[in-house]
């Protein structure tokens, strides 16, 4: 896998997508091998490699992003009636660019 696949898959178009929610800065969509029965990744449409290395003047970018998680979570929850957010960091960060997963269901793959 590539080290940062939202950027040269995702954004670039090479993989084509099928979009959840869209603003200027931040894109969600069904997550292209999902793990769970809905699962949805959110990412920033600019290249952050992670939660950790957001810097200050990254702010309005991080709520742009978080409000667009809720978004996603509340049509899950209210369709569903639950829902799970989750981002990776570190080793468990396959792709290195900051995204969250909000999934609802079971786990379909490992």
């Amino acid at each position: 896998m590539s080290e940062d696949f939202y950027c040269d898959e995702v954004l670039s178009g090479n993989t084509v997508v099928k979009k959840v929610w869209e603003t200027k800065n931040v894109l969600a969509y069904y997550h292209t091998r999902p793990y769970y029965e809905v699962h949805i990744v959110v990412i920033p449409k600019q290249h952050i490699s992670s939660l950790l290395t957001l810097e200050e003047t990254d702010s309005m970018l991080l709520l742009e992003l978080l409000d667009v998680v809720k978004k996603v979570a509340s049509q899950l929850v209210e369709t569903h009636g639950a829902c799970r957010v989750l981002t990776n960091l570190g080793s468990y960060q396959d792709s290195k660019h900051l995204h969250w997963h909000v999934y609802y269901g079971k786990k379909i793959k490992d």
